[in-house]
């Protein structure tokens, strides 16, 4: 990775990054190499912003998904949050789909990590449900109140119009 985009993820506000990697299309796969890695700061940081800045179903991160998939378990809760934003953003085969949907759960089912890591896990869930009806009851029965009273105020209340949605 180059020195350049290092410098510009630790010295510059988030409009200076994006209009770095817009002037630098080049960078973006740096940047997502970087962001499956597990640097202090920096991968969490890369990650931020390649989710920012791609478009949905970007092509430039196909290549990736395996690496996103496997990297995801082995990364801090604000680092998953990044790397599932980007996944979630992304149309995915059957097998990346069923990849994403266990990992998903097994992020939910852990009341101890941070809401917004959750928040984005349950929207995998949902975004696997949209295409697989069938494991709609899958889902609700990971509704329960103790896996939804964990939440922030404001993270439940996204969770709870989601449950609401699956129920109706």
């Amino acid at each position: 990775m180059s020195d350049t985009l290092r410098s510009v993820l630790i010295r510059r506000r988030k409009y200076e990054m994006v209009e770095f990697m817009t002037n630098h299309t080049e960078s973006f796969d740096q940047a997502m190499k970087l962001a499956l890695e597990n640097e202090e700061n920096l991968s969490w940081r890369s990650a931020w912003l390649v989710a920012g800045i791609m478009n949905k179903n970007d092509q430039r991160v196909k290549p990736f998904i395996q690496r996103i998939i496997d990297a995801l378990p082995f990364r801090d809760d604000g680092h998953q949050r990044e790397l599932l934003k980007i996944l979630l953003k992304m149309e995915l085969d059957e097998e990346f789909e069923s990849l994403l949907f266990d990992i998903s759960v097994t992020l939910w089912e852990q009341v101890r990590k941070q809401s917004s890591v959750r928040y984005y896990a349950f929207q995998g869930m949902m975004k696997v449900v949209e295409k697989y009806p069938e494991l709609k009851n899958e889902i609700i029965s990971l509704t329960q109140p103790h896996f939804v009273n964990a939440l922030s105020p404001g993270v439940r209340k996204g969770v709870l119009k989601g449950i609401n949605e699956l129920k109706s």
